[in-house]
Order: C-alpha cells, then sequence, then structure tokens
C-alpha cells in the first residue's frame, strides 16, 4: 500500500482469490489501523463523509463487500452469496494487505462479516465499533417478519415476496424512516442513487443473501461467548428509530461486555448520514482510550 501521510482518500483495488475487491484507504499506514465494514444495499460510500477526519489519527481502509459498490460480483452458481463467502473474501482481504491488528467498525451486513472475522480471529482485532450492527435476537424487529418467513420456508413464493425490499421506494424508506423532519435534508439523494444502482445489477444476489441471514442468528451465542471471553473494547452507536435493528441491540452489548459503550442517537439506520460529526468524535475519543 502506498504510504498516505494525510486524509486524502486514494481508491484502491486487489485480487483476493477469485475476487478483485476495491476499497478506500486514507491516513498514515503506520497509525492504528480502523477496517471499515459496510452494509445493506451500500458500499464503502456510506463512510465517504467520515473517513477524513478518522484519517487525520488513524489509518482508515475500507473494503466494498463482494456483489457491492466497485469490488466484483462473481456470478451466481461461480461464487455463492453467503456470509461466510463475504467473511471468507475480506479474511482473504486483510490479510492480502498485510494488516496484523486493527479496529473494526461494522454496520448492518458489516456486524455478521466483522463479528466472524473477529471471533475466528481473535488476536487480530484491538476494539469494535458497532453503528447499528446487531448480534442479539432483542435487536431484530418486526420488519424481518417476512424474511423470516422465507428462513423458515424458503419458496419461490416467499422469496418473490421479498422482492419488495429492493425496490427504489424501499431504499428511500430505509434512508428516510425514523429521521426527523428537520435532518432529512442532510440526506443525500446521490447515496440513494448509489444504493439503488446496486440493488438493480442483479437482485437474486441480494435474495440469496437475505435468505442465508438466518446463518448469522444461528451464531449470534458463539459471538457472545467471543465478547464474554476476550472483552474487545465495544462502542455502539445507533440509530434508535432504525426500523430493522432496535435500540435493545445496542444496550445489548453490555450483557456480555459491561463496559460497552452505548449512545442513541434521534436518526434512522443510516445515523452517519445525519450525525456524522457527533458519531466520528465518538470514535476518536473512544479509540484514543482504547488502542493507543
Amino acid at each position: 500500500m502506498s504510504n498516505i501521510i494525510n486524509k486524502a482518500v486514494a481508491h484502491h483495488t486487489i485480487q483476493v482469490g477469485d475476487v478483485k475487491v476495491f476499497y478506500r484507504e486514507a491516513g498514515d499506514i503506520t497509525a492504528p489501523t480502523l477496517l471499515l465494514l459496510h452494509g445493506f444495499p451500500s458500499s464503502s460510500h456510506m463512510y465517504r463523509n467520515i473517513i477524513p477526519k478518522l484519517a487525520e489519527k488513524y489509518h482508515i481502509v475500507a473494503p466494498d463487500l463482494p456483489g457491492f459498490g466497485w469490488t466484483e460480483a462473481p456470478k451466481r452458481g461461480v461464487f455463492e452469496y453467503t456470509f461466510h463467502n463475504l467473511y471468507k473474501t475480506i479474511e482473504g482481504f486483510v490479510g492480502a494487505i498485510s494488516l496484523e491488528r486493527f479496529a473494526i467498525m461494522i454496520f448492518d451486513y458489516g456486524a455478521p462479516v466483522g463479528f466472524r472475522l473477529a471471533a475466528n480471529n481473535p488476536d487480530m482485532v484491538s476494539a469494535i465499533i458497532t453503528q447499528n450492527g446487531n448480534m442479539y435476537e432483542e435487536g431484530l424487529l418486526d420488519a424481518w417478519e417476512p424474511t423470516r418467513k422465507y428462513w423458515e420456508n424458503p419458496s419461490q413464493e416467499n422469496r418473490d415476496n421479498l422482492r419488495v425490499l429492493l425496490k427504489p421506494e424501499s431504499t428511500q424508506y430505509q434512508y428516510h424512516h425514523g429521521v426527523p423532519e428537520s435532518h432529512l435534508l442532510l440526506i443525500s439523494p446521490d447515496s440513494i442513487a448509489h444504493d439503488q444502482s446496486i440493488l438493480d445489477r442483479d437482485c437474486d444476489i441480494q435474495l440469496d443473501l437475505f435468505g442465508d441471514y438466518k446463518s448469522n442468528v444461528a451464531l449470534y451465542p458463539e459471538w457472545q461467548r467471543y465478547l464474554r471471553t476476550y472483552k474487545p473494547p465495544v462502542l455502539a452507536t445507533w440509530g434508535k428509530n432504525d426500523p430493522f435493528f432496535g435500540p435493545a441491540g445496542a444496550e445489548a452489548f453490555k450483557k456480555d461486555v459491561p463496559d460497552a459503550e452505548v449512545h442513541l442517537f434521534d436518526t434512522g439506520h443510516f445515523a452517519l448520514e445525519t450525525h456524522g460529526g457527533e458519531i466520528s468524535d465518538l470514535i476518536i475519543k473512544f479509540l484514543a482510550r482504547n488502542i493507543e
């Protein structure tokens, strides 16, 4: 990796097995590293506003998961779209860019990828920042019911019923729901258009991942044991009006890491769109206390 000693963001690709992974990088490579893992239906683009600020003190790396953003989307049948395979690609990516010790920030889909990475490589992960990145049953709200129905009966009808979640109206809903009217103007329409372009490329990739999300729920007890055993520092910054992952999922981290810091914001799922500055400040202070 090039030695970037300022907060400018560089854009790279690197081959990881059969997948060409795109990633953003900023900051001094000799500083502590923070790995940013994005969620559905976004990419590392969701971190665009906070990377320069975080890079003033830390080395920032933000990859796109397979099937998202600018990372390759291998064809279904060639690449099986499961969360295990997303994790294995990111684990390979970490090795390919020679990261040995780092903190992780996880959001939405980034949580099951990041918790697999941490639980299987506990000596690598120095701290965990979770922004609406869930790993507790109490964090799963009623909006998951159609997806749960598909888990229980993976019929074509139940699969097709989930296609509504991939429509532009649903993408806008994810960004706008729970956001106070005073903050709606902070949400960039470019973000919504960016995410919708990902969904429009191959809907079946996303439906495969919807179906496999049950594998994450099955691993919740294992990840909770990891937290209890290794007690990594945890910072939870949560949009408390998220329709998918409720604030009980944030508070639950205290069960396994009693010193976990929890901050709830009056916003929705994509809290960085409306409260990126406040969350960045919390991250910088948290990392200064725990990994420097």
